[in-house]
């Protein structure tokens, strides 16, 4: 009589003689993708950020979202965390008397969190039906809700903890950040970096953010420094790209520049992102993740098509069950002849 035990254990053996003979050898991990060189993204700056929160606001109102309340709220839109119907929010890092903004000891700070729009996005790799997809040109990371199953593979495999799954849509439905890529075709851009007061949000190109990034970090801490608001214009930029979007001046203003770490947050992390974040309060105390400069898709994806390229999973476990088959044959014995007895 087979046991369950020795079932699993002929699979498993069958498996893995077909599995070792190929993988060392072949499983070696793609690099990890970059980002397209006309990448859309932000720059968060922390520094700059007040807490108003105009940008949760437009942002719920541009993907007709509706308003969400925490068991302590019922009278606002009061969500703790981005959810399937809030795909950006300004959480905000406390300690001691708060006394000073952007300070670790006794102060506050904000950060904004939102789809990080990694260059290779863990959340696309995972996708069977290809759901999530990232633009070729853009490099946002996109959702198609009438591809996706509801199978969540994306929500377990986003390091950043971003899609989130609508448990109240009858065909099962994810919600995240795409960057407001529906209101590009009227000349629009992301609505949080449109409605920011104070510049804290901007966006652009993220080589062009990059730029502006390590510019702000370079400046001397408290001095007055020009800030622009909305969307960076590129210095490059021809008349033909301006004429795309809407509200083509550039805004700016005058502020004093906060005391920067030294790191520029989605430069490096994950194989960098088009999301870019500064802050003055260690990254990991404000809410975001330390990541290798690698993304967990280069390894995860190259052992997969090792495994299933060519059936060679599939194979080894069929060898193993038909090892454990023909190892429990009975052999009928043999009728005497001249009848049964």
């Amino acid at each position: 009589m087979t046991t369950r035990r020795d079932f699993l254990k002929g699979c498993l053996a069958g498996g893995a003689v077909a599995a070792t003979a190929v993988v060392p050898e072949t499983a070696e991990a793609r690099d990890t993708l970059k980002r397209p060189p006309e990448a859309l993204g932000l720059l968060y700056d922390a520094t700059l950020c007040v807490g108003c929160q105009a940008c949760v606001a437009a942002c719920k109102q541009v993907n007709d979202n509706p308003a969400e309340f925490n068991a302590m709220d019922k009278l606002w839109d009061t969500p703790l965390d981005t959810t399937g119907h809030t795909f950006n929010l300004i959480k905000m890092y406390r300690n001691g008397t708060m006394a000073t903004k952007d300070t670790e000891t006794n102060g506050f700070s904000f950060m904004k969190t939102s789809c990080m729009h990694c260059a290779d996005p863990s959340c696309v790799s995972a996708c069977p039906v290809s759901a999530m997809i990232k633009d070729p040109v853009t490099g946002v990371v996109a959702y198609d809700p009438d591809a996706c199953i509801g199978c969540r593979y994306c929500v377990a495999a986003c390091p950043f903890g971003i899609p989130k799954y609508q448990y109240d849509s009858p065909t099962g439905k994810i919600g995240k950040c795409e960057l407001c890529r529906h209101r590009n075709k009227d000349g629009n851009y992301s609505a949080c970096a449109e409605v920011c007061p104070t510049g804290a949000t901007l966006f652009g190109r993220t080589e062009d953010l990059l730029a502006e990034a390590k510019r702000r970090l370079a400046l001397k801490p408290g001095q007055w420094a020009t800030m622009p608001r909305g969307r960076l214009i590129p210095a490059d930029e021809t008349p033909e790209q301006a004429a795309k979007w809407k509200g083509l001046r550039e805004q700016s203003y005058e502020a004093q520049v906060g005391n920067y770490l030294q790191h520029v947050y989605g430069e490096h992390e994950y194989g960098g992102t088009q999301v870019l974040k500064l802050s003055a309060v260690n990254f990991q105390k404000v809410g975001m993740p330390d990541l290798p400069p690698k993304s967990s898709a280069a390894t995860s994806e190259t052992i997969q098509h090792t495994l299933y390229g060519g059936m060679i999973m599939p194979l080894a476990v069929l060898a193993g069950l038909t090892w454990v088959a023909k190892r429990n044959v009975v052999e009928d014995e043999e009728t005497p002849k001249g009848g049964t007895e």
